[in-house]
């Protein structure tokens, strides 16, 4: 199982970016997906996860209502849109995918993308 993330920058506080996670090697329409972020000198935060099946979705508080985890099954491909950005959402992020069934840790997932970096600024 190979992820690829892309789709970060730079942005100005308020502004909008969308991460793309293409997947490859397994059938991810049947993963569930997440997203998560370091910062310089922090560890590893969950961002967002989403279930394959009910495509229930789970934030962390700090970003619920900004940002939005979505997949598609088709182009094997998940998203994360993210909107209203603040300084404090600078980092690296990450998407990682599972056959099972997901959580908020990094032990949840068994497979990692690269990350793409964020940054956003004042």
């Amino acid at each position: 199982v190979q992820l690829q993330a892309s789709g970060g920058g730079l942005v100005q506080a308020g502004g909008s970016l969308r991460l793309s996670c293409a997947a490859s090697g397994c059938t991810f329409s049947t993963y569930d997906m997440g997203w998560f972020r370091q910062a310089p000198g922090k560890e590893h935060e969950f961002v967002a996860a989403i279930r394959w099946n009910s495509g229930s979705t789970n934030y962390a508080d700090s970003v619920k209502g900004r940002f939005t985890i979505s997949k598609d099954n088709a182009k094997n491909t998940g998203y994360l849109q993210m909107n209203t950005l603040r300084p404090e959402d600078t980092a690296v992020y990450y998407c990682a995918a599972t056959p099972g069934a997901y959580g908020s840790r990094r032990v949840d997932f068994d497979y990692w993308g690269q990350g793409t970096q964020v940054t956003v600024s004042s």
